[in-house]
């Protein structure tokens, strides 16, 4: 599988808010997971285009991914301005 606990772990301690293991639940976590989850689910669609099972779930990510960088906008903008330069994503 592509996303082992070990690579979970290391996505939530790099981009998590409190940089544990065990930050899971805060928004920059989850983005990143979203995003790390995207780009495979990208990658696999190059690949395989009539895989629209991959495709639904690809929209649904998106926007997951998006609702928490409304919240973060709403909230807190310089953790928001914060995540998306590290992960390196536009709107």
């Amino acid at each position: 599988m592509y996303l082992t606990t070990d690579t979970k772990q290391s996505i939530f301690e790099k981009y998590g808010k409190a940089k544990s293991k065990t930050d899971t639940g805060s928004a920059e976590s989850q983005i990143a997971l979203f995003t790390h989850r995207i780009n495979h689910i990208t990658g696999h669609l190059k690949q395989n285009k009539k895989d629209y099972s991959a495709e639904l779930s690809l929209v649904k990510l998106v926007g997951k991914r998006r609702a928490l960088l409304d919240y973060l906008v709403k909230n807190d903008i310089f953790r928001y301005r914060a995540i998306i330069k590290e992960l390196e994503i536009r709107k």
